[in-house]
């Protein structure tokens, strides 16, 4: 357990977080396998790439790419923004920033995914990032988002009831005895999913399917889904277990 380690210092555990997001960042090999500065359909279906995954260094996808604002390392290389690499002869990787335009083409991509990275930037940005991914969606795309789902959050605070205390269990169990067992008072728990981890707005459906609608998505075809269930099974299958208590599942098709 680190002594650092304050659950009521946001600045500071934002600090300690990308420190161990760091030590991730480390693959054996680095293969540059295409260059933009941006990409086209063709450059991507060459490496048989049909989707991206944003925030994973390694997607599990077996046709995907993944993201992240991070970049990666392999002994003395580094990854540099405007390229794809192949990542230990498994996956493939590109270094981005989501509040900038993706490099990408329009409609070159049949499916994205992203897992708990919305609710880390501004509406404003955010909406601006949902607009950008419609754009490379190729037409009847699928968009599949997930982010902390406010409303069970403000029922659990109102409502008492096991929410609050299988959460602090779940976040336990991920740090693996880095960090002092999460506070239990019901206001700090409704204050952490604002202001831990670097986030800057949290979500319900309601203000999810806001923002997809102002990025340019048909309200009609933004739908709330269940964990793991969804319109492309394999795209579905990228949720993550250990956030599936707190976590709201939405689809948008292009």
């Amino acid at each position: 357990m680190t002594n650092d380690w304050d659950w009521e210092d946001p600045a500071g555990l934002e600090a300690l977080t990308n420190e161990f997001m760091q030590g991730r960042t480390v693959v054996e090999k680095l293969e540059v396998v295409a260059e933009g500065p941006v990409f086209r359909r063709d450059d991507l279906a060459a490496h048989g790439i049909t989707g991206i995954e944003f925030a994973a260094f390694k997607t599990s996808h077996p046709t995907g790419l993944g993201t992240d604002l991070m970049g990666l390392q392999a002994g003395d290389t580094l990854t540099e923004r405007g390229r794809i690499y192949r990542v230990d002869g498994e996956c493939f990787f590109i270094e981005l920033d989501i509040c900038e335009p993706l490099p990408f083409e329009d409609a070159s991509v049949e499916w994205v995914y992203a897992e708990h990275l919305i609710e880390h930037v501004s509406m404003k940005t955010a909406v601006g990032w949902l607009a950008e991914v419609r754009r490379i969606l190729a037409p009847g795309g699928l968009f599949r988002v997930t982010t902390p789902d406010l409303r069970k959050y403000a029922e659990a605070y109102v409502n008492g009831g096991a929410f609050f205390a299988k959460h602090r269990g779940r976040v336990q169990k991920a740090l693996g005895g880095v960090a002092p067992p999460m506070p239990a008072r019901g206001a700090f728990m409704l204050n952490q999913i604002f202001y831990l981890y670097g986030h800057r707005w949290i979500f319900d459906f309601d203000e999810l399917k806001h923002a997809l609608a102002r990025a340019g998505f048909d309200p009609g075809e933004v739908r709330a889904c269940a964990f793991r269930d969804g319109a492309r099974p394999d795209v579905a299958q990228l949720d993550l277990m250990i956030r599936n208590d707190e976590t709201l599942y939405v689809e948008a098709t292009a």
